[in-house]
């Protein structure tokens, strides 16, 4: 997606890592581990951040998964 203001991917990064310590705990996931699909079984939350899989092609263009 493109984002309106520049970030680094390790700023995006670390404002979901927020989130999901904060306001968005229990809904928002946040995982730097090497995941699989069926890791993801059973998982309770209703979305899950999966940092390794992102990539930022600049500052203003990210795909965040």
């Amino acid at each position: 997606c493109r984002i309106g203001v520049s970030a680094s991917y390790e700023e995006i990064k670390a404002a979901i890592k927020e989130a999901a310590n904060g306001e968005l705990k229990g809904i928002l996931a946040y995982t730097e581990d090497e995941i699989v699909s069926t890791d993801l079984i059973g998982d309770n939350h209703s979305s899950i951040f999966d940092a390794k899989a992102g990539i930022s092609l600049n500052n203003n263009f990210v795909k965040l998964v």
